[in-house]
Formats: C-alpha cells, sequence, structure tokens
C-alpha cells in the first residue's frame, strides 16, 4: 500500500483502508493454499500488508477488529500442518462414483 494515505480526507482514507481489509479478507485464504506449486503468496506477505495497514494509526475500531482478525487467521494457517499432495484423499473417495461397477465395461 503505497498510497500517499495523509494527504486523503477522513472519509476517503477510511473507504481505502476498508478497501484494503476487504480485498486481503477475499484473496488472502485462496492465495495461501495455493495450488500444486504451494502458495501463491506467503504468509510473510500478507503479515507485511496487514501490519502497513495498522502502521498507518488511521484505523477505526471495526477497521482494527477486522485487520486483528485477519492476522489470528494467518496465525491459524501456520500453525496448522500443511498436508503433503501424497496425502490426500485417492481418486476412489471421489464424490460421484464411476458409472458401471469395477472390472466391468461398457461396449456399444
Amino acid at each position: 500500500m503505497d498510497r500517499p494515505l495523509a494527504t486523503l480526507s477522513g472519509s476517503s482514507q477510511a473507504a481505502l483502508i476498508d478497501g484494503d481489509i476487504a480485498h486481503i479478507a477475499r484473496v488472502m485464504r485462496p492465495s495461501l493454499h495455493g495450488d500444486l506449486g504451494g502458495p501463491i503468496l506467503p504468509a510473510a506477505y500478507w503479515r507485511k500488508r496487514l501490519y502497513q495497514l495498522l502502521d498507518g494509526g488511521n484505523l477505526s475500531h471495526a477497521q482494527l477488529c477486522s485487520v486483528d482478525s485477519l492476522l489470528l487467521q494467518l496465525d491459524q494457517f501456520q500453525a496448522q500442518p500443511q498436508l503433503a499432495w501424497d496425502a490426500l484423499a485417492p481418486a476412489s473417495a471421489a464424490l460421484f462414483p464411476p458409472p458401471y461397477p469395477a472390472g466391468t465395461h461398457q461396449t456399444a
């Protein structure tokens, strides 16, 4: 967040902070879970973003609570052991069963 917040009016500044908090809340968890290559952005990145908001010093009580909640989510995410991809459920545990019993096949 490299915006010069000190030059904005109070309501504009609050709206920008609200937008930043909403954005982080929306994308932090999917970014941390990532894909087969791992996290898209690490927890350290999100923690830095949240601390930048706190360091701005112009947060309302509701904004402080939101940032605190996001920091707690980060702590919880980092405290959980991450599953290895080979420890995930096997394909046989799929939601939808195969269209015909195993060992048989359809012929037309």
